[in-house]
């Protein structure tokens, strides 16, 4: 069986002020815990994803880990984490950006993107923009290509896609 993309909406919990007044968090817990939505997300993000042959997925902690990597694994590619740099990663990058007065970052072991790799960046969520495009820093700095740009869930008010307009970017939901 498979699940419409009103049943993934569903599946998305809206916690209210978290992590900060004003701002809603969107867990997509009760979507990968259903079999049908994890199934049906996973299926449509390939169907977007194939056509651009990535060789490499990049999916950054916490929330692009469970689908990037299942992606990977479908589309027959490697999976690249970037990952927060208190972390041991050995020689790797570094993109920072402005989280509202605070600076946070990514890192990026630097031998796991070769140069020309076509590389699909996926989140579970777009909302600002800025952790793709760090995301997207990363993999360029490195030499790869990034040939397109993947998310669950996008915030349309905070009008994500104007940071990444140089990129393909796929949404399955728009909230």
């Amino acid at each position: 069986m498979s699940a419409s993309l009103d049943d993934l909406r569903a599946k998305i919990l809206e916690v209210s002020d978290f992590p900060e007044a004003g701002l809603s968090f969107q867990d997509l817990s009760l979507l990968l815990a259903d079999p049908d939505c994890f199934r049906t997300a996973v299926d449509l993000l390939t169907d977007w994803a194939r056509p651009r042959k990535p060789e490499i997925v990049l999916g950054a902690e916490a929330g692009g880990f469970v689908l990037g990597g299942t992606l990977a694994y479908v589309l027959g590619t490697g999976f690249v984490a970037a990952r927060r740099p208190d972390l041991p990663q050995g020689e790797a990058v570094r993109a920072d950006w402005d989280m509202g007065g605070d600076t946070d970052s990514l890192d990026l072991s630097a031998g796991l993107i070769p140069s020309g790799a076509r590389v699909l960046v996926h989140d579970d969520l777009l909302a600002t923009g800025a952790t793709a495009q760090a995301k997207v820093e990363l993999v360029e700095r490195l030499g790869g290509e990034v040939v397109g740009i993947a998310f669950v869930v996008e915030l349309q008010l905070l009008n994500g896609r104007r940071r990444l307009a140089d990129h393909a970017v796929h949404s399955l939901i728009k909230l």
